[in-house]
């Protein structure tokens, strides 16, 4: 489960076109919702009526942009795309002064560093908090599920914010920040849409906090699958046992890892980073190879911590190791 920009797009559009519609006329009402739906497929951008669903529109164009198209593209295709993008995100901030998906996806390009994007981040998080907060009072909807989806749809730039925080915050090395901030994630979204579970799970490796991360487990056990853990979780927990030297609790993890994960061996060999996506954590099929490259990626800061080569740490050169060695077990 992740945010979709598409999607959030569309409900935030349908929300107020739902009000506008007269509810005790079926047939004209349902009719309306059809044509409603078959111009969002063909042609979206004559939608938008007011300028905070331009200004959404506009990110979600830009998340698309930079999130899907920009991995994949050529050195010169991809300067454009980045233009493209920053034209878009300017224009969406110029509507809406309160759209922080616009102003936090322009200073991640914008900021020379993680740090200065970490206290940018920390410096505005009140602020969008409490705007968040007022929109949320305000959001009204035809129905009392309309009204909590738009309750609901109004917290979620400061979701993000503080999804987004997180990470930085580990990245830096403020873990103790880094656990407060998945935790209020987790209070304000149980059903976890930002993936706070995944770094926390990470968070809790860095802290060398085991009880933390069985709490985790304990307490997201429903949001995925209850026969295996996840790829944070196996990577934390590997980890964990490395640091006090338990090497048969590593190998044992390790081999449920590579049991859960296909291909796992090749990607724990490569051990590639990749850009995070801008709008938030990508969406990734549950036990995937996609899955296992992302979290991989993500978990660089445990792969790298005390790195003693020009390339892993300790724990990544392990990894690395005894993955090239099942690949090698498998060719013979």
């Amino acid at each position: 489960m992740s945010y979709d920009p598409w999607t959030e797009d569309y409900q935030r559009m349908s929300l107020r076109f739902a009000q506008t519609l007269d509810w005790s006329d079926t047939q004209t009402t349902a009719k309306a919702i059809a044509d409603f739906k078959r111009l969002y497929t063909h042609n979206r951008n004559s939608l938008p009526q007011t300028d905070s669903e331009r200004a959404f529109h506009l990110v979600a164009q830009a998340a698309y942009l930079i999130d899907y198209r920009l991995p994949f593209s050529e050195e010169k295709a991809a300067e454009k795309i980045i233009d493209t993008a920053t034209s878009l995100l300017n224009e969406a901030n110029a509507l809406d002064d309160t759209c922080y998906d616009a102003q936090r996806m322009l200073a991640a390009s914008q900021c020379p560093n993680f740090e200065s994007y970490y206290r940018f981040l920390a410096d505005h998080i009140e602020k969008v908090k409490q705007d968040c907060e007022n929109a949320r009072k305000k959001a009204t909807g035809h129905t009392v599920l309309d009204e909590e989806l738009a309750q609901d749809i109004a917290m979620r730039p400061y979701k993000r914010w503080t999804a987004t925080l997180a990470v930085r915050a580990l990245v830096c090395g403020r873990y103790r920040i880094a656990a407060k901030l998945v935790e209020e994630l987790l209070n304000l979204d149980p059903q976890d849409a930002s993936g706070a579970r995944y770094t926390a799970a990470l968070v809790y490796a860095k802290l060398e906090d085991d009880r933390a991360l069985e709490s985790l487990v304990i307490r997201t056990l429903r949001l995925g699958n209850p026969a295996h853990e996840d790829a944070w979780v196996l990577l934390a927990r590997i980890a964990l046992a490395y640091k006090r030297r338990d090497m048969q609790a590593a190998e044992l993890f390790l081999q449920e890892l590579m049991r859960s994960y296909p291909q796992a061996a090749t990607t724990l060999k490569q051990q590639e980073e990749l850009p995070d996506g801008v709008f938030c954590r990508l969406p990734v099929i549950p036990f995937s190879e996609n899955e296992l490259i992302v979290a991989v990626s993500e978990a660089s800061v445990l792969l790298q911590e005390g790195r003693d080569d020009g390339e892993h740490g300790p724990l990544g050169n392990w990894l690395s190791k005894r993955a090239e060695d099942f690949l090698k077990s498998e060719t013979t």
